[in-house]
C-alpha cells in the first residue's frame, strides 16, 4: 500500500525587500483558468483544481500565483473558492496585470493608469481579499512607467502590499526602479529557456530583487508525460498546440532532454518534472518557482524539488554537457 506523502517542512526564502517569506515552491494558477481563451490549457473541473490547491496548502506551500487574465478571471474565482474552503493558515496570494481581454478571449497589453486600477478593483473583487499580496505587472508596454506609477500608488493606498514585474528586462526593470522599488521579477526559465542567465538573474541579484521564476517545467514538456503522441493530439484549445517547443525539430531534442532528468531521477526515486524544477532551483538568484498543477497528482509529484540537491555531474549530465558526441569530420 502506497504512503500518503505528508507536509514537507520546507526553508522559506525573503522575497526581495519584502516581508513575504516564501516557500522554494509555489502553486501555478495558469492551467486552472481553463479554456474559452487566447492562451487556455484546454478544459479544467473547477473541482479536481480546488482539490490540487487544497493538496499543495496541506503539503506545505506557502504562496499561490495567479492573474486576472488566466481564464479571463476565472482563475483568480477558483482560488478564491479554494481559500474560502481551506481551514488552514491562509496562503500568500500574487496576481497580476496589464493584460486585457476581448469578448472573443484575444488578449492585449495595456498599463493604463485608469486600467490598471480597474484591474486591481476587479481582481480583489474575485479572489475576495483585503489586499493583493504581490501584485505584478505582466508585460511591459512602452508606456511601463504610466503603469509602474500606478502599482506604486496602490502600494500607498494598501490595495497591494507589494508590487513587482514578469517578463522586464534589464533595461525595463532600471525604468521601473527609478519610479519605486521593485520586490521582484517573475521570468520564464527552465532548461528549456536560459536566457535570464546572462544578465537578467545577476541584475536581480545584485540588486536585491526576489525572482520567481515561471515555467520551471517547461509548460509540462519536462514532465516525463509529454509524448510525440501527446503533443499531436493537444486540443486545439490549449495554446502548447501553437508552441514551437512542442513541434519538431525541437520536440525531440526535448524529449532527450527528458530522458536524462528521467535517469538522473531514478537515482533518487523523483519524477524527471521534480529534477527539472530542482535545476531551476539551483540557481543563487531564484527565490522560487512557480510550478503549475491541475490535479492532486500532478502536485504530489512537484512539490519536495526543493529537498533534491543535484551534484556539479548531475547538472551536466541533465545538460548534455558530459555526452560523448562524435567530432564532425570534415574535408581539407
Amino acid at each position: 500500500m502506497k504512503t500518503k506523502l505528508k507536509k514537507i517542512d520546507m526553508n522559506t526564502k525573503q522575497l526581495g525587500n519584502s516581508d513575504l517569506s516564501i516557500t522554494p515552491v509555489g502553486f501555478g494558477a495558469w492551467a486552472i483558468g481553463g479554456s474559452g481563451w487566447e492562451f487556455g490549457w484546454g478544459e479544467q473541473d473547477d473541482k479536481t483544481s480546488v482539490a490540487a490547491i487544497h493538496r499543495a496548502l496541506e503539503l506545505g506551500v506557502n504562496w499561490i500565483d495567479t492573474a486576472a487574465v488566466y481564464g479571463m478571471g476565472h482563475s483568480e474565482e477558483v482560488v478564491a473558492f479554494a481559500l474560502r474552503t481551506w481551514p488552514g493558515p491562509r496562503p500568500y496570494v500574487f496576481t497580476k496585470c496589464g493584460l486585457r481581454w476581448d469578448e472573443q478571449g484575444y488578449v492585449h497589453r495595456s498599463l493604463n493608469a485608469d486600467s490598471i486600477r480597474r484591474e486591481c478593483e476587479d481582481s480583489l473583487r474575485r479572489l475576495n481579499v483585503d489586499a493583493i499580496d504581490l501584485y505584478q505587472i505582466h508585460w511591459p508596454t512602452d508606456d511601463l512607467e504610466e503603469g509602474w506609477g500606478t502599482m506604486a500608488q496602490l502600494q500607498k493606498e494598501g490595495k497591494v502590499r507589494w508590487i513587482g514585474v514578469s517578463n522586464f528586462n534589464v533595461e525595463e526593470m532600471g525604468r521601473a526602479q527609478a519610479i519605486a522599488p521593485v520586490t521582484s521579477l517573475q521570468p520564464p526559465y527552465s532548461l528549456v529557456r536560459r536566457d535570464v542567465e546572462e544578465e537578467i538573474l545577476p541584475y536581480c541579484r545584485s540588486n536585491g530583487l526576489g525572482v520567481i521564476v515561471y515555467s520551471p517545467m517547461a509548460s509540462g514538456l519536462l514532465t516525463g508525460a509529454m509524448t510525440r503522441e501527446r503533443a499531436a493530439s493537444l486540443p486545439d484549445s490549449d495554446w502548447r498546440r501553437r508552441d514551437i517547443e512542442f513541434k519538431e525539430p525541437r520536440l525531440s531534442k526535448n524529449l532527450a532532454l527528458v530522458e536524462r532528468l528521467r535517469t538522473v531521477g531514478e537515482r533518487h526515486g523523483r519524477p524527471p518534472g521534480q529534477v527539472a524544477i530542482a535545476w531551476a532551483l539551483r540557481n543563487p538568484a531564484v527565490t522560487g518557482a512557480i510550478v503549475g498543477a491541475r490535479n492532486v497528482k500532478q502536485v504530489e509529484g512537484n512539490v519536495g524539488a526543493d529537498r533534491l540537491h543535484l551534484t556539479n555531474d548531475e547538472i551536466a549530465e541533465i545538460e548534455g554537457k558530459n555526452e560523448n558526441v562524435p567530432e564532425l569530420v570534415t574535408a581539407v
